[in-house]
């Protein structure tokens, strides 16, 4: 497209100044970095279901509003005097420039995997003196937290040497779960549950798959089957808990075969 070299940015600057100015907003003005803090996981979710949705109009929308969050959390920022939105730009561009010295020094590569692996040695410089873990966000959803985790600490040696080796430790951590649950013990349960989960996103990131992607598109085909349950109920006359466990089973079935 034509003119799109991101010159209107200082516009939404200017816009958000005003509204945090004397005289501007008073929802705006009572925000802190701490309220804001929902509503930047909340936008940035918006996002991805846009995406997922394939809408170039709602995904315009919600990049705009998470834009949004980033330009009035950098003015609240500038008001601490911290820093302020020049700085999140120039932080950025200086990372960007810095992490593809490919394209913009003298360093060759042969494709994408040596450009990771740059990536990843040049941030290690950059973050001497961290522990494998930091930098992973503790608010990130838990399956996308669990395969973040895996993938820094596979960096440093904590992973095994092929997928069998995830695949099999599911089945060690579905063991230690039925003995749990045999035992009564609710602590014990939940502890290994979430050994399984986790075993489960170590397997998905061996299979070089996203566990929280493919998660939510289980969730969205459970609500597109559970939809067609109910319309199937209604055109027979009835709610779904009207119907017995094998009414539901088989119109269960039907949904799930007119997907394919």
């Amino acid at each position: 497209m034509q003119g799109q070299d991101g010159s209107t940015l200082p516009r939404l600057v200017q816009i958000m100044q005003r509204l945090l100015a004397p005289g501007g907003c008073p929802w705006d003005r009572e925000q802190t970095l701490e309220t804001l803090r929902t509503y930047v996981i909340e936008e940035a979710h918006e996002v991805v279901d846009a995406i997922d949705r394939g809408s170039p109009e709602h995904l315009r929308e919600e990049l705009g509003d998470l834009l949004l969050q980033i330009v009035f959390q950098s003015e609240l920022a500038r008001a601490q005097r911290w820093f302020g939105p020049d700085d999140v730009i120039a932080a950025i561009c200086d990372k960007l420039v810095r992490r593809h010295p490919h394209v913009f020094a003298d360093t060759q590569v042969s494709g994408s995997a040596e450009v990771i692996a740059n990536w990843e040695a040049i941030k290690a410089q950059e973050k001497r003196g961290r522990g494998a873990l930091e930098g992973v966000p503790v608010a990130l959803p838990a399956l996308l937290r669990a395969l973040r985790m895996g993938e820094k600490a596979a960096r440093v040696g904590f992973d095994w040497p092929d997928g069998q080796g995830a695949r099999d430790k599911i089945g060690e951590e579905l063991s230690e779960l039925d003995r749990a649950v045999a035992a009564g013990d609710k602590r014990a349960i939940e502890c290994e549950l979430g050994d399984v989960l986790f075993a489960l996103a170590n397997y998905a990131r061996k299979l070089e798959l996203d566990p929280e992607t493919a998660l939510r598109q289980t969730l969205s085909r459970f609500a597109d089957r559970v939809g067609a349950v109910e319309r199937a109920a209604a055109a027979l006359g009835h709610t779904v808990d009207e119907l017995g466990p094998e009414q539901i089973d088989a119109l269960w079935r039907d949904a799930k075969a007119a997907e394919s």
